[in-house]
């Protein structure tokens, strides 16, 4: 037990409410900056989005799985360890995923090219 309480106690000295203050403070406005970034993105896509559904004429109660589809390949395309092949596979199987779930597959690959440039697999 005198080494958890050490453990405790040590962990207590170096970290303080202040200290975790100052290492944010001093992070904060990269954060704010990526983070306006990225929902300025995905608010663009999702707008690209609803114009693809919209001339495919899917009516718009049916809206909110196609976002969710199209959130979902937002999430993949945005990893940096994933890209060329792999990436065209992964939003292949998001398409099955969405598909199965009853969503019109061509609306699907309309938007997986139109809005993110993903192309069908190779053959």
């Amino acid at each position: 037990m005198a080494d958890v309480t050490r453990r405790l106690a040590q962990w207590q000295k170096k970290f303080t409410p202040e200290r975790a203050k100052g290492a944010l403070e001093a992070i904060y406005e990269d954060i704010s900056r990526r983070y306006a970034a990225a929902v300025t993105e995905l608010c663009q896509m999702e707008e690209k989005t609803r114009e693809v559904l919209n001339l495919s004429g899917i009516h718009t109660t049916m809206f909110v799985p196609y976002l969710d589809f199209a959130r979902e390949l937002f999430r993949l395309s945005r990893k940096r360890h994933i890209a060329g092949e792999s990436l065209i596979l992964a939003a292949q199987v998001l398409l099955q995923k969405w598909a199965n779930r009853g969503l019109d597959p061509l609306v699907l690959a309309a938007i997986r090219t139109q809005v993110f440039d993903i192309g069908p697999p190779a053959p």
